[in-house]
């Protein structure tokens, strides 16, 4: 992997960074470990399998481009997988079971991954639903038992992963899981490559049309190299469908995450799942769609905490989107905010 990395610098496909090389090392250990042959005997017994590695840091510093370059070198051996997608794949497979009249709807799901992976690569592992926080522990522990490994990236450090979720005792124990089977890895890089990309760029335009539909589309080619994908939120046991995704950045229009009877749960895992939110055709908003404003200003609050960069095409300049009806006054606060995420230096913190 590090060949790989130094080319890519060399080509000047990738910018070089301390923080990012410093890490080669550990992606080497691993690839060395599948990579070495496996003597078998009778009175052999098969080699421990390496410790995974788990990768933390602040968005934009470079995790998937690294998971990218380490599944790449591995090759087959590998299942690269965003851990959302992953998620759901696991609770199709347990709904299939219980059809099946499977007792222990989880163990056919485990035994399949053991069968076909040696090695997981998981993107953005977050757990937000408690659904997903109960089932990972049981299933992480027997895909280590069978000597799977796994390796992760993540905003957050093992110890704030479900932070604040129901029954979250119950959670710790496979925190500690985590940090028995894997390598924890603090990314520092001080370089956040994903706002560098925006930082100077307009993220507020107006009004829709054909101009500004393809600047946006321009910044969404920059951000995810065209790789995007649909991508599905379980909330609550509920689907929540945004139309494409790519390492945290998400894209929608107005319609898809207003126009549907979403809610504040909904929005908060987006904010959680995304750290980019390109958002358009935002309405004049009024009487005639007063249940989408309402909707709307709850997505930009839930924005607005989550420190959520906001790039996004309106009708109108924020202080002229709601100008009657109902709610004009209470719109103030939300074009206020409007106006703040538009900061050059707001966000991807």
């Amino acid at each position: 992997m590090p060949d790989i990395y130094n080319r890519l610098v060399a080509e000047g496909r990738v910018r070089h960074d301390p923080a990012q090389e410093a890490i080669m090392p550990e992606f080497e250990r691993i690839r060395a470990a599948l990579a070495a042959p496996v003597r078998k005997g009778w009175f052999q017994k098969a080699p421990e399998p390496p410790k995974g590695l788990y990768i933390w840091g602040g968005v934009g510093r470079g995790k998937s481009m690294l998971m990218d370059l380490f599944a790449e070198t591995v090759g087959s051996a590998c299942r690269r997988v965003h851990f959302h997608a992953f998620m759901q794949e696991v609770h199709a497979g347990m709904h299939a079971a219980r059809q099946a009249g499977r007792e222990d709807a989880l163990a056919p799901v485990a035994e399949k991954i053991i069968k076909d992976v040696r090695l997981l690569a998981f993107d953005e592992m977050q757990i937000t639903d408690i659904t997903d926080a109960m089932v990972v522990g049981r299933l992480f522990e027997a895909l280590f038992a069978a000597g799977v490994v796994v390796v992760a990236t993540s905003n957050r450090v093992p110890d704030d992963l479900y932070k604040n979720g129901l029954n979250r005792q119950l959670f710790l124990p496979f925190i500690e899981l985590i940090k028995q089977r894997m390598v924890v890895y603090h990314l520092q890089s001080p370089t956040d490559y994903r706002q560098d990309r925006i930082a100077g760029s307009q993220t507020y335009f107006t009004p829709v049309n054909a101009e500004t539909r393809a600047e946006i589309a321009a910044i969404w080619q920059d951000l995810t190299g065209g790789q995007a994908k649909p991508h599905t939120l379980i909330v609550q046991k509920r689907q929540v469908e945004i139309p494409a995704f790519h390492n945290g950045v998400a894209r929608a229009s107005f319609y898809d995450l207003c126009g549907k009877p979403l809610g504040p749960a909904d929005y908060l895992a987006l904010a959680e799942a995304a750290r980019v939110l390109v958002l358009e055709n935002i309405p004049q908003l009024g009487r005639s769609n007063f249940n989408e404003a309402k909707r709307f200003v709850t997505l930009i609050d839930a924005l607005y905490e989550a420190k959520v960069r906001l790039i996004c095409s309106a009708a109108a300049e924020p202080e002229y989107l709601y100008v009657e009806g109902e709610g004009t006054f209470e719109f103030e606060r939300t074009a206020s905010r409007l106006r703040e995420m538009q900061a050059e230096d707001w966000g991807l913190e």
